[in-house]
């Protein structure tokens, strides 16, 4: 090379190289990648040793016609490593494979391969690249294990105190700022102490939001489980057990409301072994520390509870390993795009950093703690809420560090496509050809759509999960999408082409979704507080209902002459000797046992008025609808239909 390295260590572009020894900049690729020397796609940090390895390789290679790439290239990746125009490579997708792409497009391996032969190259593949220690300085290395602070889930049933605990606890209020104070989403506090630090994950405790209790069992390392003293052992108290019992975690039990008249600790820990919690009082394993999350009372002592929980367990985790973290819970704020609460495990995230959560990936834009503060980086337990990814990713994903945004991306392409993939699987295999033609010669099975959108994944998960309950055998409720986020205009077409109905939970219409909705005359439902969205949909649910009828009985009605009446023809003329007879109401005419007419009272009269109705006791003239064929002696019962499902 002409230019000459004044350093130990500089940064070389791959481009310049490959001009330099006149060859493709695929080729270089192949030569980095047989050396096991990592670049970005552009340069790659060596000396003047490893530029003169790299010359040899290439002259070695100078007679090969193959590349080595990672799957998964783009158009742009392509055009580069085989020293062609960008807009050439698009021309050859069309023209020769009939593949429409941007730059951008990931293309599947078997495409690429027809692209480079077409300029006289083989691709070899590569291993995608895997995330690598947090510590970049020194991949591999580990820092060494070190105490972390615990992760505490509060769990338990509904207004029991547990936010209110916790509002003690950090001297903040968030039951008032959730609808009905009740807590609908899961959040992530860490509490600095005189004792050391804890982090806190506050779960809702209604049962629609069961889910969301399970993952918060999944990542803690203590429970606390929240029963007031003067409610007991209630519905979602039993799920919480049985999450904490699942997650292997120890568990503390708070009994809380002991500040008020009618508490009665004793008989908590009484029910508590019924379910196989045995409390230290009884000789058992189980911490239960009576508290008032009103006044106070007891707090410390669970706090101290906590911590000495913590040091029995000895909790350590790496800040140099390799990054490990969960979404807490994630949501799409306007002009924020998608926020993540994350609740970092091992390793340390830091600013800049590209990760992948799921399907969604991106580079690290900001990141902030729970009050708001922004942070340069978050080691093991550390909750924070981040910016910069793709989209929004489901409550529950596994976090995993990326050496660059390009690889994160990769990572989820691929996971897109197998989700895709498997959801091509379950769609192929919804309805056999005998169910089909079922439904078609009955014609009694209906559906009612739904588009969900709510403020944030874990709400989409808990209303889903609810509304996918409300069935029964006539009609099916059909959930075509579901989503974080606001309702928006292709919501509604959406609903418009699939004859759905869309369900808002804590996020509003946009103003264009508003008007596409009235032009389509698409019904939109929003809501604060779920019992009435599931309300409203059951009710939905029965109104598409066949009409279910009920035979109830009027009265009884004795024939005892038959006469002549004018043009008007044949009268039964009749005593009531029980309940009534309504004119036009349904009947049955019986001769002995036998049924000899089903039909309709068509005329009743009283003396020689028509009436409604005649009651017991009295006498009346009757004629039936299209029927003459009584006699003296017959009797007449009388009923109606009501609709039972109504």
């Amino acid at each position: 090379m002409q230019t000459e390295v004044k350093k130990k260590n500089m940064i070389v572009a791959i481009a310049d190289l490959a001009k330099e020894f006149k060859v493709v900049p695929g080729v270089v690729y192949t030569v980095l990648h047989d050396l096991g020397l990592e670049h970005d796609g552009s340069n790659f940090e060596a000396d003047d040793e490893t530029v003169d390895l790299v010359k040899e390789g290439v002259v070695d290679q100078s007679d090969s016609k193959s590349i080595t790439l990672q799957p998964g290239r783009t158009p742009r990746d392509l055009a580069v490593a085989l020293d062609v125009a960008q807009p050439d490579i698009q021309k050859t997708l069309m023209m020769k494979m009939k593949v429409m792409a941007t730059l951008t497009t990931a293309l599947k391996d078997d495409v690429a391969e027809k692209v480079a032969q077409n300029y006289g190259y083989a691709i070899q593949w590569a291993d995608a690249p895997k995330p690598r220690p947090t510590d970049r300085s020194s991949a591999g290395k580990k820092g060494g294990a070190q105490l972390r602070p615990p992760v505490v889930t509060i769990m338990g049933h509904v207004d029991h105190g547990k936010t209110s605990l916790l509002d003690y606890i950090r001297k903040a209020n968030v039951a008032s700022k959730e609808h009905g104070g009740i807590t609908q989403h899961i959040g992530a506090y860490q509490v600095e102490l005189p004792e050391g630090k804890i982090t806190f994950l506050d779960t809702p405790g209604h049962a629609a939001f069961t889910a969301m209790r399970a993952r918060g069992a999944q990542v803690t390392d203590i429970a606390i489980l929240v029963v007031a003293a003067d409610d007991g052992i209630m519905p979602q108290t039993r799920e919480a057990i049985q999450h904490i019992k699942n997650a292997n975690v120890p568990m503390i039990v708070a009994v809380n409301k002991i500040d008020k008249p009618d508490a009665n600790p004793d008989r908590v820990l009484q029910q508590l072994t019924e379910f196989e919690v045995i409390p230290e009082a009884y000789g058992g394993q189980t911490m239960c520390v009576p508290v008032s999350a009103h006044t106070g009372e007891g707090v410390k002592d669970l706090l101290e509870g906590i911590l000495l929980q913590a040091e029995v367990m000895e909790l350590k985790a790496d800040p140099k390993g390799e990054l490990q973290g969960s979404v807490i819970e994630a949501k799409l704020e306007k002009g924020r795009g998608p926020v993540a609460t994350i609740l970092v495990q091992e390793g340390t995230l830091k600013i800049g950093d590209s990760v992948v959560a799921g399907t969604a990936y991106g580079r690290i834009k900001a990141m902030t703690d729970y009050t708001g503060e922004k942070l340069a980086e978050a080691g093991p337990s550390t909750p924070v809420e981040i910016l910069g990814l793709s989209e929004v990713p489901q409550a529950g994903d596994q976090v995993e560090w990326a050496p660059d945004e390009r690889s994160a991306r990769e990572v989820a392409t691929k996971r897109v496509d197998a989700d895709r993939a498997k959801n091509l699987v379950v769609v192929s295999r919804g309805m056999t050809l005998s169910e089909l033609r079922k439904k078609l010669d009955t014609e009694e099975l209906k559906e009612l759509n739904l588009v969900i959108k709510a403020d944030v994944q874990g709400s989409v998960e808990a209303v889903r999960g609810m509304l996918e309950k409300v069935k029964n055998e006539e009609v099916e409720t059909k959930i075509i999408l579901s989503g974080v986020g606001s309702i928006t205009e292709s919501d509604i077409l959406l609903a418009s082409a699939a004859n759905a109905i869309v369900v808002g939970f804590n996020v509003k219409p946009e103003g264009k979704a508003k008007q596409e909705a009235e032009r389509h005359k698409v019904e939109i439902r929003t809501y604060t507080i779920i019992y009435e969205l599931i309300e409203d949909i059951e009710a939905a649910v029965k109104g598409m209902l066949e009409p279910k009828f009920e035979e109830q009985y009027l009265g009884s009605v004795d024939i005892r002459i038959r006469f002549q009446f004018g043009r008007k023809g044949v009268i039964a003329g009749c005593y009531v000797t029980d309940g009534k007879v309504i004119r036009n109401a349904l009947c049955r005419v019986r001769r002995g046992k036998d049924i000899i007419y089903d039909g309709k009272v068509a005329s009743l009269k009283h003396l020689k008025d028509d009436v409604r109705e005649v009651t017991m006791g009295m006498e009346c003239g009757v004629t039936f609808e299209g029927w003459e064929g009584f006699a003296e002696g017959d009797t007449i019962e009388a009923f109606e239909m009501i609709q039972v499902n109504a």
